[in-house]
């Protein structure tokens, strides 16, 4: 999936269709368009170990979310239904005077 198709903005209501999270739901925290790949809130989760420092002496373990290739996740419709559809932007593209 090249960086010009991919349909997902921030925010976006998605569902993970393939891979170890199969079938969860969240919000798009980030898209990189340029590896065509986005960041689902709650969805793939990994541990990071941090080293100790000064502020932190004793360090900590901490879950990040990685981030999962664009072809893997749906956006969802009103109904919470899969759907290949990107969502309709006209009406907040409207509101804030980018309208046609």
């Amino acid at each position: 999936m090249s960086a010009s198709t991919i349909k997902f903005r921030a925010g976006d209501s998605v569902v993970v269709i393939a891979g170890n999270d199969k079938g969860r739901k969240g919000a798009i925290k980030e898209v990189h368009r340029a590896e065509g790949r986005v960041v689902v809130e709650g969805v793939n989760l990994r541990w990071k170990h941090r080293k100790p420092t000064q502020k932190n002496p004793k360090g900590e373990r901490v879950q990040i979310e990685i981030p999962i290739h664009a072809s893997n996740v749906m956006h969802l419709d009103g109904k919470g239904e899969p759907t290949r559809k990107a969502p309709d932007r006209a009406e907040k593209n409207q509101a804030k005077g980018k309208g046609r």
